[in-house]
Parts: structure tokens; sequence; C-alpha cells
């Protein structure tokens, strides 16, 4: 199918449906009862979950395929979204233009980047991309909000004006990003009983490119172009020494992540039409690794999982504060209450990185290969148990001949 074999194909088909069944997957629990605090079927969420797995997975391209380490893929997001946010300003709020133009802007930088860090291999790569995301952020965030050529409107963010042109606006049009009239915040929510799911445009968009990109990552991975990346990251030095110059697959890959990133950077325009300089930081290069890392290295749906991990986290376990925490635990005793309350309190709320940070812990030192390596081994537990029981002597005996 599409040219994948079967077991890629299955992969698709399950990635396909975990995204289109979203809304009804991530709100399990009534809209009234005390777990709807681990509900995260809302649709901003769900586009992050979308959005940062499409991040994800373009810097796997690059890390997983190649094992070139970049601390600067930020830079590319924001380039994204302000190209994105400037196609708003210029022609209108329709998105398929500001997308494509994200892309086109993101790819032309990254070959740039990429040509002059390329030079140099291990941590002086990571550097020298940590060096020009740095640059990026501090041009976004002060230079280039100069009054005469204000193209990043610095702190406050680029955002889209009642004067700016806007020549292909016209009325009846929503003034906000839509598609061909089509507003992506227009959302339609399902009551169900005690149970509610929203069904929002933006939120499938994303869901529609991601699963485009998914599938030109699966075509990457199996093709003789991932098998070059993937002798690249064995053994670079003896790949040159065979005579086949490594840099121009390199390159492409570092390209090829740029341009998801800045897809990635066009889609966050696309859902709410701001840009700032704050999506260039080093803490947001650095949260894609984590993702990276979290998911699995070099597997095809890890980034994914790991950037669902992580922006859960984000949005959901740092909501769970104090008053939640004795909601779920008045059934116990003044004393013990409170107790359990205090040895809680410093692992949610604000305290989320550090629950988080232990879990990669325990992670990166039990399963190196990420949370599909704990997918694997629950799926291979669950086979032998399995097959245990079917061998199982039944406990009676064939009469002796």
């Amino acid at each position: 199918m599409l040219g994948l074999n079967k077991k890629d194909t299955s992969l698709l088909i399950i990635v396909a449906l975990l995204t289109l069944l979203a809304p009804f997957i991530l709100n399990p629990f009534p809209a009234d009862s005390a777990m709807a605090q681990f509900n995260a079927g809302y649709p901003d969420l769900m586009q992050r979950f979308v959005i940062f797995g499409i991040f994800a997975i373009g810097f796997n391209i690059l890390f997983g395929l190649t094992g070139y380490l970049s601390f600067g893929h930020a830079a590319f997001l924001g380039i994204g979204s302000y190209s994105a946010v400037w196609m708003f300003k210029l022609l209108s709020y329709n998105v398929i233009p500001a997308i494509a133009l994200s892309i086109v802007i993101a790819g032309l930088f990254s070959l740039l980047i990429g040509y002059v860090s390329l030079r140099r291999s291990g941590i002086y790569f990571s550097i020298l991309t940590l060096a020009f995301a740095q640059m990026s952020f501090a041009l976004a965030y002060s230079v280039l909000s100069n009054p005469k050529f204000n193209l990043t409107n610095g702190e406050t963010g680029l955002q889209v004006y009642a004067d700016d042109p806007q020549i292909f606006h016209r009325e009846g049009l929503p003034d906000l990003p839509h598609l061909f009239g089509l507003s992506m915040r227009s959302t339609y929510t399902l009551d169900v009983g005690a149970w509610s799911f929203d069904f929002n445009a933006g939120y499938y968009l994303c869901a529609v490119v991601m699963m485009i990109v998914f599938y030109l990552a699966i075509r990457i991975f199996r093709s003789p172009f991932g098998i070059m990346l993937r002798a690249v990251k064995s053994n670079q030095q003896r790949m040159n020494y065979t005579g086949l110059n490594s840099r121009p697959y390199t390159l492409a890959a570092f390209v090829i992540s740029g341009m998801y990133a800045g897809l990635a950077g066009g889609l966050m325009a696309a859902m709410d039409p701001l840009a700032g300089a704050e999506r260039m930081q080093w803490t947001a290069s650095g949260e894609v690794v984590l993702m990276t890392i979290l998911g699995g290295t070099g597997t095809l749906i890890g980034p994914v999982l790991g950037a669902g991990f992580i922006k859960y986290f984000e949005n959901i376990f740092s909501k769970i504060n104090d008053s939640v925490l004795h909601g779920w635990f008045a059934f116990l005793p003044d004393g013990m209450e409170d107790f359990v309350v205090a040895v809680l309190h410093p692992f949610v709320g604000k305290g989320w990185h550090l629950t988080l940070g232990i879990l990669f812990m325990l992670v990166v030192i039990f399963l190196p290969g990420g949370l599909v390596e704990g997918g694997q081994r629950l799926i291979n537990w669950i086979r032998g148990k399995r097959s245990g029981e079917t061998d199982k002597p039944s406990g009676k005996t064939e009469p002796a001949e």
C-alpha cells in the first residue's frame, strides 16, 4: 500500500486511527467527574500534540538517522511562524500560502545554517547549531524589531493588524486563519451522556498534515537515501574511505529536518496568528531533543509518542495543585491528608519538570530505546505469557501402550 511493506502500512493505519479518534481517546472520563482533570481532548492541546509531533518527526530524520545532534532546531520553528504571519499580513488569512511559505523559508535558512554547521561533527556541530539559534533569537528579539524595518515586533510578537494590506482578503471570509473559508477555530461539540467530545477544524488540518509527513518519513527511512544516512551514523569515516562524500547526504537530511520544523512553526501560526521570539530559544530546541530520546531515537512513531508525553505533562499534569490533591485524598484523616499532599506537592503543579526529569532518567537507564522499546517489551511479555499458557500441560496422561 502506497509503496510500503506490510509492517509499515500497519503502523501508518494505527497512527491514522489514533489521530482521527483522538477526541474520543483523549477524553476517557466524564466531564463532571474528578478524573476529568486528566482529559486532554480539547482543541488547543490536541493541536499541540500533532504540531510538536511533526517537529519531532523532522528532528528524528536528522538525529535518528545521521546521529548529528542539533541544539538549534527551534530557530526553524520560529522562522516558520514568522513567515506564516507575514503571509497573513500581506495576502490573506488563508493558511495554505502561509504554510507553504514557512516551509520554503525554513528550508532556505536550514540550507545556509547546515552548510556552515556540517563542516564540523560531534559536539562542535551541536555548539554551532546552538550558536546560530541564539543569534536568530537575538535578531528576532531586538535587531529586527527596529522601527525602521520592523520584521518581528520584538518582545510583543508579530501579529496581524487591521491596517495590514491583506490584498486577497474579501468580505465574508473569517478574520482569523481559515482554509478557503473554514475557520481553524470552528469546533463541533458532541455531548454523549456525561462525556463531551470536541471536533476542531484546525486539529484535523494538522492531523492530515502529520499523516502526510509521517508517510514521507517512512519512505525516507526505507529508501536508499535513508540507508546512506544510517551509514553516516554507523561509521562516517569508513564511509568516506570508500570514496563516498557524506556531506551532501547530511546536508539534505538537515534541510529536510529544518523544513519539517518550519512546517510545524507555520501550523502553530495557523492555529494562533502570533509569532514570538520565545519559540526560537534554546529551551525549545532542548525540548524536541527530549521528545525524540524519550519516544525512541531512530524509530518512526517514537518522536510522536515523546511529543505527546511531554506536552501532556506540560498542559495537564502541571495543573494539578494542592486543592486538587486535597480533593483526591479527602477520605484520609486530616493529619494524613496534609502529609500526603505535602509529599506530592513538589512533584505536581509548578514542579511537573521534576516528575518529568525523573521519568526521563528512568527511561534512559532502563529503556534506552525509549517508549517504543517499553511497548515492544510489553507486547513480547504478553505474547510470551499467552504462548506459555497454550503450551502448558493439560494434566492428562496418555495410556501406556
